[in-house]
This record gives C-alpha cells, structure tokens and sequence, in this order.
C-alpha cells in the first residue's frame, strides 16, 4: 500500500492524482492502511445533499477571487457581501468643483453659478447578494447594489443648506463564472457578464443616467489580480438621453490593478477613449484594520467621471477617511 501512495504522489496532474488516491479508498481494507492526512475522497457535503469531489481546500485558500465571489464548493449557496470598497471620507479636495454641472442638451448660458466648497465629504456603500449558484458553485447569479453620494457638508455660506450635491445610484445583475485556467503565469478565475443601471435620480437639466451590458475578466498571480471590463451602452432615443456624449469621456471599459503586501492594499483604476483624448486615473491606498474592521484609506482620482453629473468635468482630487470594505 505504501508503494501505491507513492506512486499517486508522484502524479502531477491534480485529478489524475485524486483519482488514484479514490481509487486505493476503494479497494478491501483500505480504511486501515491509508493515513488519515491522506487526501484520500476530498469529498465536501453541500446543501441539499450534493457532494463536490475533488474539492481540495488547498485549491481554494490562496485565492481572493475565489473568496470574493464564493467559488469554493463549501462556501454559502446564498449569501450578501461586499461588492465594491465601502468608505467614507470626511475630507475630498478638489481642484475644479463643478459649479455649472447643466446638460450639454440644454440652453442654460444664464443660469445661476452655484458656489462650491473645495472640500466636500464622500462616501460609498456596496453590496452584493447571491441568488443562485450551481452546487460545484462555478456559475452564480449575484445582484448588486452601489450608492455614492458627495456632500457639501462643510459650505457655510448664507442661504446654502449643506446639500448633498450629487448622489448616485447603481444596481447591477450578474452571471459568474469560474474559467480556472492558466495564462502565462496568471490564474484566471473569473468572467462576469452582466446589466448596469446608474444614475443620479435628478430631473433635467441635471438628470444623469446610463445603461451598459458588460463582460468583466479577473485573472490572479499571488497578492495581485488584474480585472478588466468591457461595456456597450444601452442607447436611448434622442428626447430622454440625458448624456448623449458619455462614451466620449468614459470610455468603453476599465482595467483595475489590485495588490496587498503586509495588510496593506493598493489598487489602479484606468479608463477612457483613445480616440477623444478623454479619460481617468485612480489610485488608492488601505491599511490594515486600525479600530475593528475599519481601516485607513486615501483616495486620488485624475480626470473625466468622478460622478455621473462630472461625466464631461475634468477635476483632480484628492480624499481621506476609513474604509470598511476593500475590492478584494
């Protein structure tokens, strides 16, 4: 028996190798020649009965696209997580503040500039709930849910209220699915496809809003994953498009960096159209947790798009506050 564990070892391939290690499970008296820390079944009980074989932990464990999006066979068939960083910071500095955010369609020359402060608050929350999954857990169906809001909070001027000055709203429903490939030294774990809604709930002039089907590629190495997303706007008829130009400024997709060493986390986000001269940059920064699960987090954004009303605006800013969730 010692030598046919051996020989099962020596396979490289993982399951040609569990099949083996299956295969001596089986046979009379295996029960009481085969260690215990062998990995002879790998067998992992789901919901409902199912059985997922060849469910080896150690595949799992490494990975932050698995754990985001409950690839493993054992995780949760419906559960809510976080979808995108959910922050608030207290202080954003903004080069530009957008005091005439009026719509390119309408005849507003004359309108009332509103005076802004510089420095503004900003916080996001998102979320994300899975509404069905296979019982290997390779496909889902998750809904999602990101709110944003920017508010001047710190604008005493007389006859100004404090408003919030933007708030945006953005649902989306997606189809996961776990590819589990190699491509030249990266895992690639992850391909979303899926239907975003975003808007800022606000009657014209200053009605913001888009829809956009999209397809979405997460690939892995260590601490850092590499997502990269595709877009194609849903068209509206000319009288209800409220942004009929928003593609010139963002773009037809992102391409989003994230990397953690020693608790802390970086992420960069690039956007935008070759073809118009018009894009962004962000970049920001975790700590580890420093009170509970909050933790440390700047943020610096370059460019077109910080909020649905500054689609066209180019602005450079600059935030700081805690953080309570990260992307990965």
């Amino acid at each position: 028996m010692a030598e046919a564990l051996q020989s099962c070892a020596g396979i490289t391939d993982a399951d040609a190798r569990l099949a083996c290690y299956d295969r001596l499970a089986e046979q009379p008296g295996a029960d009481g020649d085969i260690p215990a820390t062998t990995p002879r079944a790998r067998t992992l009980a789901l919901p409902g009965g199912a059985e997922a074989r060849g469910s080896d932990p150690a595949r799992w464990s490494g990975s932050r696209i698995d754990a985001v999006w409950g690839f493993a066979p054992d995780s949760s068939r419906y559960v809510i997580a976080s979808h995108r960083p959910s922050y608030l910071l207290p202080a954003r500095y903004s080069d530009r503040p957008n005091e005439q955010p009026f719509s390119p369609l309408a005849e507003l020359a004359d309108a009332d500039r509103v005076e802004l402060d510089s420095v503004e608050a900003r916080f996001q929350f998102s979320f994300k709930t899975r509404l069905w999954t296979t019982d290997d857990r390779r496909w889902g169906l998750w809904g999602a849910y990101t709110q944003q809001s920017q508010w001047q909070v710190y604008n005493d001027r007389e006859g100004v209220s404090r408003p919030f000055r933007e708030t945006n709203y953005m649902p989306e429903l997606i189809l996961s699915y776990r590819p589990d490939l190699s491509l030249g030294g990266f895992h690639w774990r992850l391909l979303n496809m899926g239907y975003t809604h975003q808007s800022n709930g606000r009657a014209e002039p200053l009605s913001r809003s888009w829809d956009r089907l999209f397809a979405e590629v997460g690939v892995e190495r260590g601490d850092l994953v590499l997502n990269a997303r595709v877009w194609h706007r849903i068209q509206e008829s000319d009288t209800r498009d409220d942004n009929p130009d928003i593609t010139d400024y963002l773009g037809y997709g992102d391409l989003t960096a994230f990397w953690q060493q020693g608790g802390h986390s970086y992420t960069l986000m690039l956007r935008g159209r070759p073809a118009t001269g018009k894009g962004a940059v962000q970049a920001t920064w975790m700590s580890p947790p420093i009170l509970g699960p909050l933790r440390a987090y700047t943020q610096v954004f370059s460019g077109y798009g910080e909020s649905m009303i500054d689609y066209n605006w180019r602005q450079n800013t600059l935030g700081f506050g805690l953080a309570l969730s990260d992307l990965y």
